[in-house]
Order: C-alpha cells, then structure tokens, then sequence
C-alpha cells in the first residue's frame, strides 16, 4: 500500500550487512563486529532537490543553510505531492565490507573526516570527478562513487536496508487485531516504544508485537525510516572512550555488589533447567541469574522478577542486581552499552532488540525474557522474528 509518511529520519542502527565483490582499497575498508552507536536525526522535507545545489561547493555554512531551509519546509509540509520515495532519491548510500572513508576534498590526499558505514546513508549535495559530496549525520564530506549508490539506485536499496518504524506518542497505546477501533485488542505498548511498520492503510498501520502482526492508529504514533548514517573522527573516539569507560564502570558495580552481599535467588525454579554460555564471565553470570525467574509472569509495566515485569523490566531488574542501571523502556535500551554486529556475534548477556521488545541473550542462539501475558517469562530461539540491535553491557 502507499505510504503516506513525508518524512526520512536519518539516525544511527547497529546493523551492517556484507556485501560481496567489491574490491577494498585506501577509501574502502574490511568489516569489523563494532558499530558506532551516536548519530543525529536529521529530517527531509519530500520532494527537496538537493541536487540543485552547486557543484563542488564546500561552503559548510551554506549546506546547513540549505538544509535548516529543508526542515523548516518539512514543518510546514509545503510540498504534499511529493512522495517518501521521491526523497529517498536524494540519499547516496554506501555498498562496501565495512565503510567508505569521508574525506575533506574529493581525493585520497584529503583529510578522513568520519566513515560511512555499508548500508549507510548520506544526503546527495554534488558530484566532482567520480566523488559524491554528502552531508550524513554531523559529518559533511566526500566519498568515492564507485562504493556508493544514488538517485533511482537507491530508490529500491533504501526499502532494503531502512527501517521502517513507528514511534509510540501515546502513553498507552493498543495495539488491535484489525485496522478498527471496533476491533479486539491484541496487546498494549508504551510511550516512545519504537514498532516495526510491515504495512500501511488509510489511518492505520500494521505492526510488529511480541503478541503478533496487529494494528494501530497513525493518530498515535510518528512514522519514520531510520538509516545507519556517518560518523566523525571526534565522534568515534567518543564513542570508543565511553564505552570503555562504561564497561569499566559496569564491572565495578557488579564486583561491589557481588562483594557487598551474595547473589539470592527467589524466582520459582523452571520445570525445564537451562544454562548459560559464552565467553564473557559477567555475561554469563547475568544470564544464569535471568534464567532463575523462568516460569514467573508477565505484567505490563511491571518490573519484579517474581510477581510480575513485562520485557524491560525484566532486563533492568536483572542487570540491576549486579548494579547497572537500564532504563525502563525497550526502545532506549537500543541505544545502551556497545553495538555487537548481529546475533553471530552476542554472547551471554547481551541486549538482544526487537521490534517493541528486549531480551537476555543466553548463548546457544537463546534468549530469555518476558515475553506475553499468556507465556510469561520463557526461554526461546534468538532468531524468532527480525533483530533490530544487540547491545553489550559489559
């Protein structure tokens, strides 16, 4: 069905796909399992050319001149007509291993001001002797365009490698099985949880649930298509400086809490036993805990391990007693910890993110988590539906 939303939001997803045949050289380089994980949303009015900008400028202040211009007309939704796939012609996106270099001028001699990772997004500006100069994230740069795709190109690649996502503006929002407000409701999400859309009606779209495929008002939710984008050199270096720093500090909590008292259990004891396993000792020892509460029931809103706690509660209220502190919501705790780069490279412990729904990776292709009201806390295959991120705690 069309899709009416006239907004691309450009923001940063752990996701990285492989992409063969493509020769890695100075500006292209080999993969890695770490993602960036900061990123600035950005917002394109549809049906803005940023073509039309001049060849070969590299006026900072006159690109964000030109795309402040681009957010205020968004706001003011002065071109209805246009369609989202018409914006997605201004994207240029990357299709290498593992990211293109930025640099400052279009040549190998320029300065590297940032990297645009596979799958990643830049906005078009211009294009000088085979490089593209794009603006992605809070990087501006050039990237060579023979690992990128633009225009009609990336028409068809961009509903590829975005997502598609609704973001929860109510406080509770219910979730029907048909596109009617007459229709039965098949579960409850919270404010600011973040659903995959699978498709879109008049008024209504279908989405993502750890109950299943159901329906919600567009009334109540912000349509978006999020994209990895670039990251700086500043910003890289931030980003690997904080999450040192917040590992250190989540194994410092979890020493003074395991030496201050013992670890308890008061969970009801599964009819099934199940073990964890990898190769992160803290994360194994997270898992083990998880698995006590196996069996003990789901409650939306909730947060106690034996009476009751739906999905983030239940991995706050786990990791809160080895003193780490999540928040409690699934949608923000995408963005806790480091990226990990897909389910082949999590272990025990780690952040696993669904649509509207986080659990606790056990190892073995496992998870534990509180899954439904019907289920309650289970055990169950990783791969059960699409994983939007894996985070690592520790």
């Amino acid at each position: 069905m069309a899709r009416k939303s006239v907004k691309i939001t450009v923001c940063t997803m752990a996701a990285v796909m492989a992409f063969s045949g493509m020769n890695i050289t100075a500006d292209a380089a080999a993969s890695s399992s770490v993602l960036p994980s900061g990123g600035i949303e950005l917002t394109l009015a549809k049906g803005n050319k940023l073509e039309s900008l001049s060849a070969g400028t590299n006026n900072t202040k006159q690109i964000e001149s030109i795309i402040e211009t681009v957010l205020r007309d968004d706001q003011m939704d002065t071109t209805p007509e246009a369609s989202e796939e018409e914006s997605f012609k201004n994207l240029v996106i990357a299709q290498v291993n593992d990211y293109v270099n930025v640099r400052s001028m279009p040549s190998e001699q320029g300065e590297i001001v940032g990297k645009l990772y596979d799958d990643s997004v830049g906005l078009f500006i211009s294009e000088e002797n085979g490089w593209y100069q794009i603006s992605s994230g809070s990087v501006t740069g050039y990237v060579k365009a023979e690992y990128c795709v633009t225009g009609d190109e990336a028409v068809e690649l961009a509903k590829k490698v975005g997502t598609r996502l609704a973001t929860v503006n109510t406080t509770t929002l219910k979730v029907r099985t048909e596109p009617s407000l007459e229709a039965s409701v098949l579960g409850l999400v919270p404010l600011e949880d973040d659903l995959v859309v699978s498709d879109e009606a008049d008024g209504w779209v279908q989405v993502d649930t750890e109950e299943g495929l159901g329906w919600v008002s567009t009334e109540f939710v912000s349509l978006h298509t999020e994209f990895v984008e670039a990251e700086s050199k500043e910003e890289e270096e931030k980003r690997l400086a904080k999450e040192k720093q917040e590992r250190e500090r989540a194994r410092a909590a979890a020493a003074a809490k395991a030496a201050g008292s013992s670890k308890s259990s008061s969970g009801s004891a599964p009819a099934v036993t199940y073990t964890a396993s990898g190769d992160s000792e803290m994360g194994t020892a997270v898992a083990d805990y998880a698995l006590q509460f196996v069996g003990n029931p789901y409650v939306y809103g909730g947060s106690s391990l034996t009476n009751g706690t739906d999905c983030s509660g239940f991995v706050m209220s786990v990791y809160a007693n080895f003193g780490v502190s999540l928040p409690h919501s699934s949608s923000a705790d995408r963005s806790q910890g480091a990226a990990v780069d897909g389910l082949a490279n999590a272990q025990a412990g780690d952040l696993i993110c669904y649509s509207g729904h986080v659990a606790l990776y056990i190892g073995n292709g496992q998870i534990v988590h509180a899954s439904t009201a019907k289920t309650g806390i289970i055990v169950s295959n990783a791969d059960y539906k699409k994983v939007l991120a894996v985070r690592r705690i520790f």
